[in-house]
């Protein structure tokens, strides 16, 4: 049995979660609404402040939903109550973020500025010239975003110049040897 799939849920006061008969799942807690539909498979039971993933077979397929299914729904569940942040930082000569509202200017050694703008839901912030915090509720789409604002410019290897997650390490190479005499 899944180690993970088999863990209970523990639901925070303050948070709800109600499944209907075609496993939509939709959680509500202090911080916004998530719905997300599951697999048909797999079943979802909440009693009272507890929410148990169960499978209907030992499958290869049903035991991958099993802790898959699990694992959505906590992070549902913690997105509502603490929700989720990335941290991204920004090396280079002359590279940096700046806020303009809620849209995120990025000067990246382009001929042009790079303008990011948030989707619903999630907030992009600046709060030092060289550093970006991507947060929301969602964790798939805290994800996404800083994962598209980091290929804006990916981090070299030589200098490390570009965008990395704050506790990324960048694999450095040595540069050329030069003329030998």
């Amino acid at each position: 049995m899944s180690r993970i799939g088999r863990a209970p849920i523990e639901l925070p006061a303050g948070v709800t979660v109600t499944v209907d008969e075609k496993n939509h799942v939709v959680v509500k807690g202090p911080k916004g609404e998530l719905a997300r539909t599951c697999h048909e498979d797999i079943k979802i039971v909440v009693e009272g402040n507890v929410v148990t993933v169960q499978r209907p077979s030992d499958d290869k397929k049903h035991r991958a939903l099993h802790g898959l299914t699990r694992s959505l729904v906590n992070n549902m569940v913690v997105g509502v109550t603490d929700g989720f942040t990335k941290n991204l930082e920004i090396n280079g000569v002359g590279y940096r973020a700046t806020q303009q509202g809620k849209n995120l200017n990025l000067a990246l050694g382009f001929s042009h500025p790079v303008v990011v703008e948030p989707p619903a839901g999630i907030t992009i912030t600046a709060p030092a010239p060289n550093k970006i915090v991507v947060s929301g509720i969602d964790k798939e789409m805290v994800g996404e975003v800083a994962a598209k604002i980091r290929a804006y410019r990916e981090p070299e290897p030589y200098k490390g110049k570009g965008i990395k997650y704050e506790n990324e390490h960048i694999r450095r190479k040595v540069g050329k040897a030069g003329k030998a005499k």
